[in-house]
């Protein structure tokens, strides 16, 4: 039976009509969330909002190009004609562009794209948002990062990600890190906790589907962040695990 209760919680998870965000949306659904799926190409969202409710997920769509700050400003206003607060935030969508194996030999117009969407965009889309989420009793602001960004891990000799290129990609999760620490001091006094979460290898569209990880399992972080309780944590980056157990290196 779909919760369709006007004193449910409500999210809005971007990029959403696939993959990562899908699976978030899906489980905070679960949960008992009312759900507004962020995207760009409505058909898409729609297909999405009805898999969805098939399931009993109160789901609807939010047209938002997160790039397009004229798509931005109208999703919020429209938004804010339909519901009172927003609980939750998340900023799931992202881009991977190229795979080069040397830094000098990147593109630069492949970076400020991927920059666009994987670091700019969560902070606009936040920047817009925040007025419906200060409402909410005590808000929640996930970014969708990845351990890639983690300068502790990109210098361990011995670490996984000794050897990963894609230099573009990494720092601008590397940057989102950063906006996610600077956000959450902010708004600390506020009660209005963000935290950035990283879904590991997951395998989605991003990567061609070479990810070890279900989409399932790495929604499951970011739905623990999203869920916090007055003694969670803020300004961390975290991977599996209870938020409050499981915390990576910056």
């Amino acid at each position: 039976m779909e919760n369709t209760s006007s004193n449910a919680p409500s999210v809005l998870v971007t990029g959403a009509n696939k993959g990562i965000g899908l699976a978030i949306a899906r489980q905070l659904g679960d949960h008992g969330y009312r759900v507004w799926l962020g995207c760009r190409d409505l058909g898409r969202g729609e297909a999405a909002a009805a898999e969805l409710r098939t399931g009993g997920v109160d789901a609807r769509v939010l047209t938002l190009d997160v790039t397009d700050a004229a798509s931005v400003g109208a999703a919020a206003r429209r938004l804010e004609g339909e519901i009172d607060a927003l609980d939750v935030l998340v900023n799931n969508a992202g881009i991977s562009l190229g795979m080069p194996f040397r830094t000098s030999e990147e593109s630069l117009d492949d970076i400020r794209a991927m920059f666009e969407v994987n670091t700019f965009a969560p902070l606009a889309v936040t920047q817009a948002f925040l007025p419906l989420l200060r409402r909410a009793k005590s808000a929640r602001i996930v970014m969708t990062s990845s351990g890639l960004g983690s300068l502790a891990d990109a210098t361990d000799m011995a670490g996984l990600f000794w050897n990963v290129a894609f230099a573009g990609y990494c720092a601008s999760k590397a940057a989102l890190n950063m906006l996610t620490v600077k956000l959450a001091k902010e708004l600390l006094d506020e009660g209005i906790k963000v935290n950035a979460a990283d879904p590991g290898f997951t395998a989605t569209d991003l990567n061609g589907h070479t990810g070890h990880r279900t989409v399932e399992e790495a929604a499951r972080i970011v739905v623990d962040l999203a869920t916090l309780g007055a003694l969670g944590p803020s300004g961390g980056f975290f991977h599996d695990g209870h938020a409050g157990q499981s915390r990576h290196r910056w």
